[in-house]
């Protein structure tokens, strides 16, 4: 059956009378197909950091709205994105090995120049009323905002700059270009992609699920703000000693949401991405990518397997939490429940986000 969205649960209230979303948008398969329509394809998503493909020829595949996306470096050095099929008979694209400007498909072995434009089709000398012009691949639109590589497969969404202002003035004199790349780490979780995000979105839960956590911040001054794309969380550090693994040397640290599903966790020196994919309605993956401005020296001063190590411990106590919330959202007595507005006003404005997203797709 066909999720019906009831009018009456798009409706937007100041935090201090809303109503969080309906327990059947976190367990109801058929919702995702909605969101995939009106949230994944209509907004920006990060792809990768430029210095993940830093040299022409190299290249990374994403997925993005059930569509596989291959972005790669062309021999002039400019970024593209295209849909990762093959106009011949969808099969996935790589790099033709040995090149650095031609893209091959695994299946049949066509291939295209850089610019998507189809160059070889093997043994389809007799095949009639073809022409290769009309079988290149399909563009993505591609910007590049502080060194980060986002997509978006809706032509008209606002640009980068639109969405993302203020940021780079915000974190100065922190440079997001200037990062390397170091490692990825991948977590799949049972649960619903918007129950990782919701508790992402607040510090309510920190002294309950993440007790050594609460210890080295400043819990009582932890604050959110937000803007019409993104929001930004933020606590100075309680504890400010070299132990504390969050500490920075400045005390300064940014916890940006840009949505629906980019996490930008910004310290002096270094800058964690994470990237929430829904894998099904009550599953989701969640990409940890890990940067440093210089990660030589950062490896050699521990800052790096501290980073690691704490990330992980973090991240474990909330896959338990997530997939608790899951499985109670999944109860025959829950739907809807109600926010702290001195805890919860960033996963109020993602909700928020999300019924504007619905409503118009819906108009």
């Amino acid at each position: 059956m066909k999720y019906s969205i009831n009018h009456d649960d798009l409706e937007l209230k100041p935090i201090e009378r809303a109503e969080t979303i309906p327990s059947s948008w976190y367990t109801d398969p058929d919702f995702l197909k909605i969101e995939t329509d009106a949230v994944f394809k209509k907004n920006w998503q990060l792809a990768c950091h430029q210095s993940q493909i830093p040299n022409s020829g190299d290249s990374v595949c994403r997925t993005v709205a059930g569509n596989p996306v291959i972005i790669v470096r062309d021999s002039s050095g400019e970024i593209r994105s295209f849909y990762n099929v093959c106009r011949h008979r969808g099969g996935p694209l790589a790099v033709k090995s040995g090149t650095a400007t031609v893209l091959q498909c695994k299946y049949h072995g066509w291939t295209y120049l850089m610019d998507g434009s189809l160059r070889g089709v093997p043994q389809f000398d007799r095949v009639e009323l073809f022409d290769k012009k009309d079988f290149g691949l399909k563009p993505i639109r591609t910007e590049i905002w502080e060194g980060l590589v986002f997509i978006s497969l809706d032509d008209s969404a606002k640009s980068l700059d639109t969405v993302l202002k203020e940021i780079p003035e915000r974190i100065t004199p922190i440079h997001l270009n200037q990062m390397e790349y170091h490692t990825t780490t991948v977590d799949l979780i049972d649960c619903n992609w918007k129950v990782y995000v919701d508790n992402y979105l607040e510090g309510y839960h920190i002294p309950i699920v993440h007790p050594e956590l609460a210890g080295l911040l400043d819990y009582k001054n932890y604050v959110t703000e937000l803007a019409e794309f993104y929001s930004l969380q933020y606590s100075p550090f309680g504890d400010i000693s070299d132990d504390n693994p969050y500490h920075a040397e400045d005390g300064q640290a940014f916890y940006y949401f840009i949505y629906p599903n980019i996490m930008l966790n910004i310290l002096p020196g270094r800058l964690q991405t994470n990237i929430v994919e829904p894998v099904g309605y009550d599953k989701c993956r969640v990409i940890f990518d890990f940067f440093y401005t210089d990660p030589k020296k950062a490896k050699e001063q521990g800052i790096i397997q501290s980073d690691m190590e704490y990330s992980a411990k973090i991240q474990q106590e909330d896959i338990e939490i997530c997939e608790a919330v899951q499985a109670g959202l999944r109860s025959d007595i829950y739907d809807k429940g109600r926010f702290s507005v001195k805890r919860e006003l960033g996963v109020w404005h993602f909700q928020s986000c999300l019924k504007k997203n619905l409503l118009d797709f819906q108009s």
